[in-house]
């Protein structure tokens, strides 16, 4: 049994999406139409949470780890990936009575893949000239590739067989794996005319199911923590979570572009940050392995409604400052190649390494730099290649002057929206 990430965990908190995923996910924005309709052809405050997630999740790896709540923005990744691809679906549906999963997975694949084989190939490139410490091997390469990582470094990596800063990717592990069985399902239950709340009622079984199994490999034999945080199997419900929300009350069908904020929202806002914030002061083992990733999830809900919902409410309009949205586009990229550039300092310049004042904004400067070529140079072509895999509404012939037409229109959802959930380590 391998501990491989220990160090990084202790070294930080809990890595994302990439993650944090769908994803990691970038931007989220998802035009809207038909039921899921919007004055806004993005779906507000999502930039901004995942600008404000990889944040977390940077500065967690930058030392900061005793006061920030890295592991937290795993969570959050993983909630937001669930309650944007849900989005997505549902408004497919309507639009097209179908969910097109061959595109979705093509979609995925164009988006996640250019950026994770570049950065891995710096990262890889890096340990082969002694930059950067790990290892090199074609099992621990085919095991990133594959989006096996997370179970390769619990049971089958002894150690030292990838470059260091790359065992992030465990979180993108954990998206893949819940996104090869979502969709599947969502085509059989919205196929078979279930509403979407009962649907959510059913996704809240399987979140009591995954808690129930978390409590019993805690209280196995051999059990280590690293277990219930990597495993895909302890961990989807952090993403089924966002996925009720987006089908049982989704704050797209009541957006207010200009509505306040009355007494009993405001009490709930409260409530569910007290809830957040009590689950990451309360230290006990066994809490922080079962019942945690269940308390955040439920009071993540009240918080992604109200802001989304109140998007223009003062509380919530920094989320959608231009410079936010911006950061929250370039965070999947961030997200992958940030712990790879915090490792390469740590081994060549230490002095800098242990000041986490200086090792941050080094850090997130050269990260935004990378992120920023990547969406110039490299992100075009594929986004064109997504297009291609656009679902037309029913009863639209697909042409050439369609797609053409159609790519305009959804540019700025295909950038934000297949993110994996960046997430944090």
């Amino acid at each position: 049994m391998n501990f491989a990430f220990s160090r990084l965990r202790d070294a930080s908190l809990s890595a994302p999406l990439g993650d944090p995923g769908d994803s990691v996910s970038s931007a989220e924005a998802a035009a809207a139409t038909n039921g899921l309709a919007s004055p806004s052809p993005v779906i507000p405050s999502l930039d901004g949470i995942r600008a404000l997630s990889v944040l977390i999740v940077v500065l967690g790896h930058s030392g900061l780890q005793t006061v920030i709540p890295g592991g937290f923005g795993v969570t959050i990744f993983f909630f937001l990936s669930g309650f944007l691809i849900s989005t997505l679906m549902l408004s497919e549906h309507e639009r097209t009575s179908t969910l097109n999963i061959p595109s979705f997975y093509a979609r995925r694949v164009f988006r996640l893949m250019p950026p994770l084989l570049l950065t891995l190939a710096i990262a890889y490139g890096l340990t082969f000239t002694g930059l950067l410490d790990g290892g090199i091997t074609a099992q621990g390469l085919a095991a990133q590739l594959l989006y096996f990582a997370n179970y390769y470094g619990l049971f089958f990596d002894p150690g030292n067989t990838v470059p260091d800063g790359t065992g992030i990717l465990w979180s993108l592990a954990v998206e893949e794996h819940f996104y090869i069985v979502y969709p599947l399902l969502m085509t059989v239950l919205l196929g078979s005319a279930l509403r979407p709340r009962t649907i959510g009622v059913l996704l809240g079984l399987v979140c009591l199911a995954v808690l129930a199994w978390r409590i019993h490999l805690v209280h196995a034999p051999g059990f280590f923590s690293d277990r219930t945080y990597y495993g895909s199997d302890t961990r989807i419900d952090s993403i089924a979570y966002g996925c009720i929300l987006a089908l049982m009350t989704n704050p797209m069908r009541q957006r207010r572009e200009h509505g306040a904020m009355s007494a009993a929202h405001w009490a709930l806002l409260l409530g569910a940050a007290a809830v957040l914030l009590l689950s990451l002061l309360y230290r006990d083992p066994t809490f922080r392995e079962t019942a945690r990733y269940s308390v955040q999830g439920l009071a993540l809900m009240p918080l992604f409604y109200l802001a989304v919902r109140f998007a223009d409410a003062p509380l919530f309009r920094e989320l959608n400052r231009s410079w936010m949205m911006t950061l929250g586009t370039y965070s999947y990229a961030i997200y992958l190649i940030h712990n790879v550039v915090i490792r390469t300092i740590d081994k060549n310049v230490p002095a800098i390494a242990a000041k986490p004042y200086l090792l941050f904004p080094l850090t997130l400067l050269i990260a935004v730099v990378y992120a920023a070529a990547i969406e110039r140079f490299i992100e075009p072509y594929f986004r064109q290649l997504r297009h291609r895999f656009r679902p037309a509404p029913a009863g639209t012939p697909v042409t050439e002057q369609t797609r053409d037409s159609s790519s305009k229109g959804w540019q700025l959802r295909d950038r934000l929206v297949e993110s994996p959930t960046t997430h944090a380590s």
